[in-house]
């Protein structure tokens, strides 16, 4: 009676054993090139060493061992063997719950670059393929992405289609949280006014971006230099560590508004330094205007001769008293650093003709 009950619980078990369904097995026996699994059918069935792991082992040995439990996937029964197992198969399976399972908690994987293709990576997590788009490695463009091949990296999965075995990853969702956490702190360190080291970073028409502790702050060109530039490739090249002068802060925004030459003197005040008010000096006029003429007292440093002190008469135009190009000997009337304006006169040149003249 013992054994007919025996009988009919296995005849029970074995019937709970269908096809294309995961159960768990007993290894009962292993050597090279295969291992043995009792899952409570009417025999041990053999699993061959390229069912048991991706890829395939040397040896069966190297992944099960007899007394071990593991699930595996039916993919047959009956027959010789009585039946086929995939101890891979079912791994599989089992790897892609969990995966859908980081996706819906919002988590990461651990996911190891095997070789580069077209348009991205192609990454394995655990036993299933993904593929990593080349725009969702790094948050800036990648020339070349053999540097990542045998790297293990976190990802999240952005795209899962189990019935297709797609799967989609991506690192720049992570990349960026870790940006954005390193920037608030960087920000909040930040103050307008301050002076700070940075490395530049790239180089624009319309300036330069540089890198001041791990946040991008824009140099516009005009902030580059004292003295006029074409191209900011004139003054700066990418690498360079140069002083910064933070001018401006918007944290929501993530901007910040540099300049270079802020952190230099201004060569201005450095001419202007070898003048003194009262100096009777030569130049030629370089521009006309409504409220007077600009005299180049040196090469890139001018002075405003005002309507009023153009000529000793009243005159309605510049070009009644001066002429582009003319030489005309002046005298300084008021320098003054804080507008950077040096203001001169011809009629009160005139007046003082016998003071000495500065060259």
């Amino acid at each position: 009676m013992e054994d007919m009950g025996t009988l009919l619980d296995a005849a029970g078990d074995m019937e709970n054993i269908r096809v294309n369904e995961i159960v768990e097995g007993t290894v009962v026996q292993v050597n090279r090139n295969e291992a043995f699994v009792d899952i409570g059918y009417k025999q041990e069935i053999p699993i061959p060493k390229r069912e048991l792991a991706y890829p395939e082992p040397e040896s069966a040995e190297d992944v099960v061992k007899v007394g071990d439990k593991i699930e595996v996937y039916i993919q047959s029964l009956g027959g010789e063997n009585g039946g086929a197992l995939s101890k891979v198969k079912a791994d599989r399976m089992s790897g892609w719950k969990d995966i859908e399972a980081v996706k819906d908690e919002g988590g990461t994987l651990q996911a190891k670059i095997t070789n580069v293709v077209k348009g991205g990576l192609v990454a394995m997590v655990g036993d299933i393929r993904g593929f990593i788009p080349a725009s969702q490695m790094e948050l800036h463009f990648v020339r070349d992405l053999s540097v990542y091949v045998d790297q293990v990296v976190e990802v999240v999965p952005i795209e899962i289609d189990k019935s297709k075995q797609r799967l989609v990853l991506s690192r720049r969702p992570i990349l960026e949280r870790e940006r954005d956490g390193k920037q608030q702190e960087i920000f909040e360190k930040l103050e307008p006014g301050q002076t700070v080291k940075g490395i530049v970073k790239r180089l624009v028409d319309y300036g330069a971006f540089i890198d001041v502790g791990g946040v991008d702050g824009l140099a516009h060109i005009s902030d580059l230099s004292w003295e006029r530039v074409n191209s900011p490739a004139d003054v700066l090249q990418v690498g360079d560590e140069v002083d910064v002068y933070i001018k401006n802060i918007d944290p929501e925004a993530h901007r910040i508004s540099l300049s270079v030459k802020n952190t230099q003197r201004d060569p201005w005040l450095d001419r202007a330094e070898g003048y003194n008010e009262g100096d009777i000096i030569q130049g030629k006029i370089v521009k006309l205007t409504r409220f007077g003429a600009f005299m180049e007292i040196e090469p890139g440093f001018d002075g405003l001769i005002p309507m009023g002190e153009l000529a000793d008469r009243r005159i309605e135009s510049a070009d009644e008293a001066v002429q582009l190009d003319e030489t005309v000997t002046v005298k300084i009337m008021r320098i003054d650093t804080k507008r950077k304006r040096i203001s001169l006169s011809i009629n009160r040149a005139r007046r003082d003709a016998d003071a000495p003249t500065r060259r």
